[in-house]
C-alpha cells in the first residue's frame, strides 16, 4: 500500500506553493526563531501561539537574550501556553547554545536533538527550514497526512506503526525544496487533512488516498487505546491581606514545576484549623466555586478558598511572596491558579 503514491513529494511541494501557508511569522531562516516556534507549536494551535511567540521575541529576540535571562521572567512570558516543561527546557537548552557551540545554533539535526526538550522530528523540521537540510519530521499532523495517505492502520504511538512511519517518512524525502515539502506536510495535516471533517476534495492526493478511496478518514489514524484518567482532588488557599495574595514557588521538575502557586493542601483538611496552626489570623473565609483542570495523565478537582488574613513574618521565607493583585497578569502562574485570582475582587 506505500506505493499507493510514488510522486507525492513533487506533488505536495506544488500544492503548498499554491495552496499552503506564506504568511506565518516564524516562516524564516533564523533558526532561533524557527526553534521557538516549534517548541510553542507542540500541542498548542497557531492561533494560540502567534501573540505568545510575538510577546516571547520582543523580550528575547536571539538565543544570548533568552539564555542570559532569570528563568522566572522566562516562565512569567510563557505563563496561560501550558506544558510548562517547554519553557524550562528552552531556556535550559539556549544555554547549552551558549556554553557548548558557542551562541551559535547547531546545523545538524543529530547534534540538535541532544539539546533539552527537542526530539528528533523537532530537530528535523528547525534544520529543514532554517538550512534545507534533508531530514524527515513526523508530528501529529505528519502522521495523520502518511496513515490516510498511505492506509497504514493501527495506532502511531505504538513502536512497529511509528518505526513504519519513519520509514516512510523518510523514503518519501525529496533531494531538493525541503522547506516547501516540510511546510507543506504541515500545512496538509493542519488546514486539509484534519482530525474531523478532512476536506478532501481540496487535497493534493484526493485521488489516490486510500483512506478517502475507501472511507476510512475516520478510522485512520488509529485511536489510543482507551484508558479512564487517574482524578485527583486538592484544595487552594488564596491568602489575601491589603490587596496582596500569598504565592509558593512550585519545585522543578513536576506539575507546574518553576510556576508560582498558591499554597495548597488535601481535601481532607481543614484549612482554617491549618492556618491557624501556623500562627495566621484570619478574619474572613469564603468558599469559591469548584472546578476541574484536565491534564494529558489526570483530571484534577480544584477546591478553592478566599482567605484574608494577617501576614505573619514566617510567611515572607525564601520560595513565597505576597503578590499584589494588580501584578497577577503579569505572573508566571498555571492557568487554574491566574483563573482563580483574577476572579477576586478586593474589598
Amino acid at each position: 500500500m506505500e506505493n499507493a503514491c510514488p510522486d507525492f513529494a513533487p506533488r505536495l511541494i506544488t500544492w503548498q506553493r499554491a495552496q499552503g501557508r506564506h504568511d506565518l511569522p516564524w516562516q524564516v531562516t533564523d533558526p532561533y526563531r524557527i526553534w521557538v516556534s516549534e517548541i510553542m507549536l507542540q500541542q498548542t494551535r497557531v492561533e494560540t501561539v502567534i501573540p505568545y511567540y510575538a510577546r516571547f521575541l520582543a523580550r528575547f529576540p536571539d538565543v544570548q537574550a533568552l539564555a542570559a535571562a532569570p528563568l522566572d521572567e522566562v516562565m512569567a512570558h510563557w505563563s496561560g501556553l501550558g506544558y510548562y516543561s517547554r519553557a524550562r527546557h528552552l531556556h535550559a537548552a539556549a544555554q547549552r547554545v551558549m556554553e557548548a557551540h558557542g551562541g551559535a545554533f547547531p546545523r545538524e539535526p543529530a547534534v540538535i536533538e541532544t539539546l533539552p526538550g527537542i526530539g528528533r522530528s523537532t530537530a528535523a523540521a528547525i534544520a529543514a527550514f532554517a538550512w534545507e537540510t534533508r531530514a524527515a519530521i513526523l508530528d501529529g499532523n505528519v502522521k495523520r497526512v502518511l496513515t490516510r495517505v498511505f492506509g497504514i492502520a493501527g495506532w502511531p504511538g505504538e513502536r512497529a506503526v511509528e518505526t513504519r512511519l519513519w520509514e516512510l517518512a523518510q523514503r518519501l524525502l525529496p533531494s531538493q525544496d525541503l522547506r516547501a515539502y516540510t511546510q507543506g506536510l504541515m500545512d496538509l495535516g493542519a488546514t486539509r487533512c484534519t482530525r474531523t471533517r478532512p476536506r478532501c476534495g481540496e487535497c493534493p492526493f484526493d485521488s489516490d488516498c486510500i483512506a478517502h478511496r475507501h472511507g476510512r478518514q475516520a478510522e485512520l489514524p488509529g485511536a489510543r487505546p482507551r484508558k479512564s484518567l487517574p482524578e485527583k482532588a486538592v484544595q487552594m488557599l488564596a491568602l489575601l491581606h491589603a490587596g496582596e495574595v500569598q504565592l509558593e514557588k512550585r519545585p522543578a521538575p513536576g506539575i507546574w514545576g518553576g510556576l508560582w502557586s498558591l499554597p495548597e493542601c488535601a481535601v481532607e483538611t481543614d484549612p482554617v484549623a491549618l492556618l491557624q496552626g501556623r500562627g495566621y489570623r484570619i478574619s474572613a473565609v469564603r468558599e469559591l466555586p469548584g472546578f476541574v483542570h484536565t491534564f494529558s495523565h489526570y483530571r484534577l478537582h480544584i477546591r478553592p478558598w478566599r482567605i484574608d488574613v494577617s501576614r505573619p513574618q514566617e510567611a515572607g521565607e525564601p520560595g513565597r511572596l505576597w503578590l499584589p493583585l494588580e501584578e497577577v497578569a503579569d505572573a508566571a502562574l498555571p492557568a487554574p491558579v491566574r483563573r482563580i485570582l483574577e476572579g477576586l475582587h478586593v474589598r
